[in-house]
């Protein structure tokens, strides 16, 4: 289940997404993103903190919205994500992750063991 709201902060607009974006809930987020490719704000911020996990659906999404910052002249960061979700980051910029998994299902399940991994590590420590 994925929650997500926008808001107005001085620093700019923040878009925070709690609970799972994966191939379920990412559809959800097209409206959001069609707006602000549309109408960019100056400065996007994505906020992390409460997404508890990420598939390759999410990462798509997550990069739709910077191309779209980056198109515009705008800012993208993205802020607080949880340690499960920044593991990803880290593998998806680590790796060229196209070049070593056949499906896009064998990438999420990749994704998935790792994610765990880390919150079952952050449970017992």
């Amino acid at each position: 289940m994925l929650d997500f709201e926008v808001t107005e902060e001085t620093r700019g607009t923040v878009l925070k997404l709690a609970g799972q974006l994966d191939t379920d809930s990412a559809p959800r987020l097209g409206p959001t993103i069609s707006g602000f490719q549309q109408n960019p704000p100056k400065v996007l911020i994505l906020d992390l903190a409460d997404l508890n996990y990420i598939s390759s659906a999410g990462l798509r999404c997550v990069f739709q919205l910077r191309k779209a910052m980056q198109a515009s002249g705008g800012r993208f960061a993205i802020r607080e994500p949880s340690p499960q979700v920044q593991k990803v980051f880290d593998i998806v910029n680590a790796v060229p992750v196209k070049s070593i998994f056949s499906s896009a299902a064998e990438l999420d399940a990749y994704l998935d063991s790792m994610q765990k991994k880390v919150t079952e590590e952050n449970q017992a420590g």
